[in-house]
């Protein structure tokens, strides 16, 4: 499951990976936080939209990403 960079403002087409709170290759549940964002307006917090195993990071911190964008990817635990 792609896990995309929500929208989070009218105004907010981008924002930037600022800590991410899991490594590729670790577990993870539904709800738990991933990655810390921020933008000129606001820090916030992108949850995990499903549990399971973090298989691939697409941002390293410090990279902006657009809106719709994936910034990671969870194996879902079945």
């Amino acid at each position: 499951m792609d896990v995309i960079m929500p929208e989070i403002g009218e105004d907010i087409t981008q924002a930037t990976v600022s800590f991410w709170h899991v490594e590729e290759g670790e577990k993870i549940n539904e709800g738990d936080d991933l990655v810390e964002m921020v933008t000129d307006k606001a820090t916030f917090n992108v949850p995990a939209p499903a549990a399971g195993v973090v298989s691939e990071i697409m941002f390293e911190e410090g990279e902006t990403v657009k809106v719709g964008e994936a910034i990671a990817v969870i194996q879902e635990e079945k």
